[in-house]
């Protein structure tokens, strides 16, 4: 596993995420890297409370899955995610999630660049300086432990 680790959620695999050939969908990847996001964000103080607040979301440019095993119903499922690259002004940002099968089998790796929009303007916004801080403490700036 990556030792620049940064935050960690536990998932459960749920019939519905399953597709007929008995594994999960391959649309669930996201869906569960999406799901960590906002799991991270909203524990930190970033809900949608905060963002409608500062008239602020995130949006994605790029979204990308590497499957390497699959997952299975039963499988005890954790997503590792971290900050890949972050713009000064925190604008701009790249995640990486890893997706691991009883913490031992790398199933899949996310990666995926986004960016902060201004809700009103619809435009691409600096952020509070809070929101840097939060994602400061997912950010790995190559300094492995």
């Amino acid at each position: 596993m990556s030792q620049s680790l940064r935050y960690r959620k536990s998932m459960e695999i749920r019939w519905a995420d399953l597709d007929p050939n008995f594994h999960v969908l391959h649309s669930k990847y996201y869906d569960f890297g999406a799901y960590c996001r906002m799991s991270f964000m909203t524990e930190n103080g970033l809900d949608p409370i905060f963002l409608k607040s500062h008239h602020i979301g995130p949006i994605i440019f790029r979204e990308q899955c590497y499957f390497r095993k699959e997952i299975h119903f039963g499988d005890a499922l954790t997503i590792d995610m971290e900050i890949s690259s972050m713009s000064t002004d925190g604008s701009r940002w790249s995640m990486q999630h890893d997706l691991w099968i009883n913490d031992e089998l790398l199933a899949a790796k996310i990666d995926l660049d986004g960016a902060w929009l201004n809700t009103l303007t619809r435009k691409l916004t600096a952020v509070p300086e809070s929101v840097i801080q939060v994602f400061n403490l997912a950010f790995n700036n190559n300094e492995k432990n």
